[in-house]
Protein backbone atom coordinates (compact mmCIF):
# COMPACT_ATOMS: atom_id res chain seq x y z
CA UNK A 1 0.00 0.00 0.00
CA UNK A 2 1.31 3.49 -0.84
CA UNK A 3 1.15 5.28 2.03
CA UNK A 4 2.16 8.65 0.95
CA UNK A 5 -0.94 8.46 -1.84
CA UNK A 6 -3.29 7.34 1.09
CA UNK A 7 -2.43 10.28 3.29
CA UNK A 8 -2.74 13.05 -0.41
CA UNK A 9 -6.58 11.30 0.22
CA UNK A 10 -7.07 11.74 3.54
CA UNK A 11 -5.59 15.24 4.07
CA UNK A 12 -7.46 16.33 0.86
CA UNK A 13 -10.58 15.14 2.03
CA UNK A 14 -10.16 16.39 5.21
CA UNK A 15 -9.75 20.17 4.17
CA UNK A 16 -12.33 19.78 1.83
CA UNK A 17 -14.71 18.99 4.87
CA UNK A 18 -12.61 22.40 6.32
CA UNK A 19 -11.49 19.76 9.46
CA UNK A 20 -8.22 20.81 11.39
CA UNK A 21 -5.69 17.86 11.88
CA UNK A 22 -6.45 18.16 15.38
CA UNK A 23 -10.54 17.86 14.87
CA UNK A 24 -9.87 14.73 12.42
CA UNK A 25 -7.49 13.25 15.43
CA UNK A 26 -9.99 13.57 18.10
CA UNK A 27 -13.02 11.86 16.09
CA UNK A 28 -10.45 9.23 15.46
CA UNK A 29 -8.94 8.67 18.92
CA UNK A 30 -5.74 9.32 17.99
CA UNK A 31 -3.28 12.27 18.68
CA UNK A 32 -2.41 15.60 16.03
CA UNK A 33 0.87 14.08 16.40
CA UNK A 34 -0.62 10.83 14.91
CA UNK A 35 -3.03 12.05 12.10
CA UNK A 36 0.05 14.14 11.09
CA UNK A 37 2.13 11.10 10.75
CA UNK A 38 -0.79 8.92 8.83
CA UNK A 39 -1.13 12.41 6.06
CA UNK A 40 2.42 12.23 5.45
CA UNK A 41 2.59 8.64 4.92
CA UNK A 42 5.04 8.22 7.60
CA UNK A 43 2.69 5.92 9.49
CA UNK A 44 0.79 2.78 8.96
CA UNK A 45 -3.40 3.01 10.01
CA UNK A 46 -5.12 0.23 11.40
CA UNK A 47 -8.57 -0.96 9.49
CA UNK A 48 -10.03 0.28 12.11
CA UNK A 49 -8.83 3.37 12.02
CA UNK A 50 -9.16 3.65 8.58
CA UNK A 51 -13.00 3.10 8.64
CA UNK A 52 -13.41 5.35 10.90
CA UNK A 53 -11.56 8.15 8.85
CA UNK A 54 -13.63 7.30 5.90
CA UNK A 55 -16.74 7.31 7.93
CA UNK A 56 -15.51 10.98 9.50
CA UNK A 57 -14.92 11.96 5.98
CA UNK A 58 -17.92 10.96 4.66
CA UNK A 59 -15.76 8.81 2.02
CA UNK A 60 -15.76 4.79 0.82
CA UNK A 61 -13.01 2.89 2.26
CA UNK A 62 -12.43 2.00 -2.31
CA UNK A 63 -11.95 6.03 -2.22
CA UNK A 64 -8.98 6.33 0.21
CA UNK A 65 -7.32 2.89 -1.42
CA UNK A 66 -7.61 4.21 -5.01
CA UNK A 67 -4.59 5.46 -5.58
CA UNK A 68 -2.70 3.22 -2.83
CA UNK A 69 -3.79 -0.18 -4.08
CA UNK A 70 -2.49 -1.96 -7.03
CA UNK A 71 -5.34 -2.93 -8.93
CA UNK A 72 -4.59 -4.90 -12.13
CA UNK A 73 -6.12 -2.84 -15.10
CA UNK A 74 -6.47 -4.20 -18.59
CA UNK A 75 -6.87 -2.14 -21.96
CA UNK A 76 -9.87 -2.91 -22.15
CA UNK A 77 -10.94 -1.33 -18.68
CA UNK A 78 -8.77 1.66 -19.43
CA UNK A 79 -10.21 1.86 -22.98
CA UNK A 80 -13.91 1.82 -20.85
CA UNK A 81 -12.74 4.57 -18.16
CA UNK A 82 -11.77 7.01 -20.91
CA UNK A 83 -14.99 6.09 -23.27
CA UNK A 84 -16.65 7.24 -19.34
CA UNK A 85 -15.01 10.19 -18.72
CA UNK A 86 -15.90 11.63 -22.36
CA UNK A 87 -19.45 10.87 -22.49
CA UNK A 88 -22.05 13.09 -21.73
CA UNK A 89 -24.49 12.54 -19.14
CA UNK A 90 -27.30 11.13 -21.27
CA UNK A 91 -24.84 8.82 -23.16
CA UNK A 92 -23.48 7.56 -19.94
CA UNK A 93 -27.24 6.41 -18.66
CA UNK A 94 -27.44 4.93 -22.84
CA UNK A 95 -24.49 3.18 -21.87
CA UNK A 96 -25.68 1.70 -18.49
CA UNK A 97 -29.44 0.65 -20.09
CA UNK A 98 -27.48 -1.05 -22.97
CA UNK A 99 -25.00 -3.28 -20.58
CA UNK A 100 -28.29 -3.97 -18.24
CA UNK A 101 -29.88 -5.14 -21.22
CA UNK A 102 -26.79 -7.28 -22.64
CA UNK A 103 -26.81 -8.80 -19.48
CA UNK A 104 -29.90 -9.43 -18.52
CA UNK A 105 -30.52 -10.99 -22.36
CA UNK A 106 -27.35 -13.16 -21.88
CA UNK A 107 -28.24 -15.17 -19.32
Amino acid sequence: MDRKALGKRIRTERLRLNLTQEQLAERIGVSSAYAGFIERGERSVTLEKLILIANTLHVSLDYLLTDSAECPDDGNLSLLKNLWRQATPEKQALILDITKSILLHSE
